[in-house]
């Protein structure tokens, strides 16, 4: 590896030292000049070698620190604590050492970031990798056969009758997506008709492809400031939400009427939910910000709940309004940029939710709404290398493929294996369960004393 460094314009540095002549030994080496894109710099080295590369100011130190696959651990060095506490929030590692390095304690979890894994060993995290809520059955016996047809998708022909199929005397409105927070139609020009349950078309919605997902994926990517925001901001800004769902409330109970065929009465209790659910998260935007872990090292030991990233969702096809806030809500409370895939039978809940978004001071690319095929678009979230994380409720299938094809690329998953939950409940609808997926545990450890 060092001649691989050399051969990239790195200077290399060993000491005149003599080695035993049985057994795996290297002299100590340091590799200096070296290219942020150098492969010394870039792959883990398995020995004593240190790669060092200078810079000017902290913001250029922490891009050189973040650029890279891994993200286990971080040591930080410098005499100004306010600085070293400033730039262990920004390193993205599952451990940052403040003046040390190797420090471990069965109270604190361990574990990293991007392709270094997920998940935690130790501490509360850690026993969390191992448990499951009290309603939540066995979820792995039903796992169905791998389909391999799944996800493909060709897209319908238009519906006959009229231009929007029942006649000439409406309006053909096409539901767009919403991307970047803009509207935007979808990439093929598609789109597939919305019917209830006697069959009776209710609306089109548009199609999307994988296109649309890459563009969703670079908006939410571009909107990465959301976490940033202080968490009584973005709680302020999920309270106008449930606001102003609440004066829109009669419209969707009636477009859930329209749609899913629900008695008013349901229908107005799934609108009422849904506000619940967003003042909910809403008071949790600031009070799951970490805790204090207690360990054996004098000093401090801070375990903080960063958001995951990107994370791509597919809702449930019931409670369209409800399954779709009820995932929506947690993630981005929690500072996350998403981007979700609605019920495919009842997107236009989703669509009609965007003119909410756009009154509530959310900032372009937090949401990012695709209409569709759920499998496809799901599949092709799974397989973008830019997406951190991936929740699915649908079927069996999906669940299955969701996991079996993120573990190429280290990803995130959460699914309910073809079990659907229950949304009203807010045992299994909504807490601490949702936020948990929706963060990871950074651990910095700041020793005291002389």
């Amino acid at each position: 590896m060092g001649a691989k460094g050399v051969a990239d314009g790195a200077t290399l540095l060993q000491p005149a030292c003599e080695l035993p002549s049985h057994g795996c030994f290297y002299p100590p080496t340091l590799l200096t000049n070296v290219a942020p894109a150098s492969v010394v710099a870039q792959e883990e080295i398995f020995g004593p070698v240190l790669v060092g590369m200078t810079f000017r100011t902290p913001s250029e130190a922490v891009l050189l620190a973040n650029n890279t696959r891994y993200g286990l651990a971080a040591s930080l060095w410098t005499e100004n604590i306010n600085l070293a506490l400033d730039v262990a929030t920004k390193i993205k590692a599952g451990s940052v050492w403040v003046n040390s390095t190797n420090l471990f304690d069965a109270a604190a979890g361990f574990g990293g970031y991007r392709e270094s894994g997920y998940g935690r060993e130790g501490g509360k995290e850690g026993l969390y990798e191992y448990v499951q809520p009290a309603w939540a059955k066995h979820r792995r016996q039903d796992a169905p056969e791998m389909d391999k047809n799944w996800g493909k998708h060709v897209p319908g022909r238009p519906r006959p009758g009229g231009t929007n199929g029942v006649g000439s005397s409406l309006v053909d409105r096409t539901a767009k997506m919403y991307i970047g927070g803009k509207q935007a139609r979808p990439d093929g020009s598609y789109s597939y008709p919305v019917l209830n349950p006697s069959g009776k078309l209710v609306g089109y919605a548009g199609d999307g492809n994988r296109k649309d997902i890459r563009n969703a994926v670079e908006a939410a990517h571009t909107a990465k400031g959301w976490a940033d925001r202080t968490p009584y901001n973005r709680a302020q800004i999920l309270y106008f939400m449930a606001e102003n769902l609440a004066a829109r409330a009669d419209e969707l109970a009636k477009r859930l009427r329209d749609m899913t065929g629900v008695r008013e009465k349901t229908a107005v209790s799934e609108v009422e939910q849904s506000i619940s659910r967003l003042f909910t998260y809403a008071s949790y935007a600031d009070k799951y910000g970490g805790v204090v872990q207690e360990t054996t090292l004098y000093g401090l030991v801070v375990g903080m709940t960063e958001p995951v990233g990107v994370i791509g969702m597919a809702c449930p096809e019931e409670l369209p309004l409800l399954g779709f806030v009820s995932l929506v809500a947690p993630a981005i409370a929690r500072g996350n940029t998403i981007v979700v895939v609605p019920s495919s039978r009842y997107p236009l809940l989703a669509t009609d939710f965007y003119q909410i978004l756009d009154t509530s001071d959310l900032p372009p690319g937090v949401i990012n709404i695709v209409t569709g095929d759920q499998a496809h678009l799901t599949q092709t979230l799974m397989r973008h290398d830019d997406v951190d994380a991936i929740w699915y409720f649908g079927d069996a299938q999906g669940s299955m493929q969701v996991e079996y094809g993120s573990a190429s690329n280290m990803k995130r998953t959460w699914v309910n294996y073809g079990r659907p939950l229950d949304w009203w409940s807010r045992e299994q609808g909504e807490g601490e369960l949702f936020l948990r997926q929706a963060t990871q545990v950074k651990n910095i450890w700041v020793p005291m004393g002389e």
